[in-house]
C-alpha cells in the first residue's frame, strides 16, 4: 500500500493497553495526586480524562487495525486471570522532564506481569509502527500538549520499558523535580492490591490514559 508520510502519520494511534487498579490502589493514587496538585496546581487531576492505570504496553498502531488490536488483547487477557494476582506497591518514582517530573507509584514486577506483557507485545506486533507524531495522541490543544519526551517514550517502549526493563507503575501526577526528590526520600508504606479490569486507551499529555477506546473482557 502506497501512502505519503503525512497520511501514514495521521493514520496512527498511540495506544496504552492497561490494567485497571482496584479501590485500594485508587485510594493511594488519589491521595498522592491531591498532594502533588496542592504544590503544583497546574498539574493534572486523576479523572475521566486521566484514568489511573497500570501500563502493560504502549505502541503506535495503525488506526485501521484498532479492531484487530482489541481482539488480540481480548484473546490474551481471556487466558489470564489478573484479578487473582496480588501485586505490591513498593515506592514512588518519577520520569524527569526538567524542571518537572511525572510521578508514579511503582509496582514490584512479577512473573505474571512480565509474561502478560510479552504476550501482548507478540499479539499486537503485526499492527504496530515504530513511531508517530502528535497526531496519534488524544489532545485538547491541537497537539501542543503532547511532549516530544512522550513520543520518544512510546516509540521506544519496546525494548526500553519491556521485559527485564519493565517498570509497572500507576502515574499519580506532576511536580517539580525538587519536590519529587523530597517525596522519594520519604519512607513509603508498601501495600498490596489487585487488578480490577483492563482497557485499551489512547494516550494523552504526559502519557495519561486520556481516551478509553475499548474495555477488555476480564475473567474473574
Amino acid at each position: 500500500m502506497n501512502s505519503t508520510n503525512s497520511d501514514q502519520e495521521t493514520s496512527l494511534t498511540a495506544v496504552d493497553i492497561a490494567l485497571e487498579p482496584d479501590a485500594t490502589m485508587l485510594e493511594h493514587a488519589s491521595a498522592a495526586n491531591a498532594r502533588l496538585r496542592s504544590v503544583y496546581p497546574t498539574g493534572f487531576a486523576l479523572d475521566e480524562a486521566h484514568h489511573p492505570h497500570i501500563t502493560m504496553l504502549q505502541r503506535f498502531v495503525r488506526t485501521a487495525d484498532l479492531d484487530r488490536v482489541y481482539a488480540a488483547a481480548n484473546t490474551v487477557l481471556a487466558s489470564e486471570k489478573p484479578a487473582t494476582w496480588k501485586l505490591t506497591a513498593i515506592k514512588y518514582y518519577y520520569i524527569p522532564s526538567p524542571p518537572d517530573g511525572l510521578a508514579g507509584i511503582v509496582i514490584e514486577p512479577t512473573d505474571d506481569l512480565i509474561r502478560l506483557q510479552q504476550r501482548l507485545i507478540d499479539a499486537i506486533a503485526p499492527y504496530t509502527e515504530k513511531s508517530g507524531t502528535v497526531a496519534a495522541f488524544a489532545s485538547t490543544e491541537q497537539g501542543r500538549d503532547i511532549q516530544q519526551l512522550l513520543i520518544d517514550y512510546v516509540a521506544n517502549f519496546v525494548p526500553n520499558s519491556s521485559g527485564t526493563k519493565f517498570n509497572p507503575h500507576v502515574t499519580v501526577g506532576v511536580g517539580t523535580q525538587t519536590y519529587l526528590d523530597q517525596m522519594l526520600a520519604e519512607s513509603f508504606a508498601a501495600f498490596t492490591f489487585s487488578p480490577a479490569g483492563a482497557s485499551v486507551y489512547q494516550l494523552g499529555t504526559y502519557g495519561t490514559a486520556q481516551k478509553k477506546l475499548h474495555t477488555v473482557p476480564f475473567a474473574p
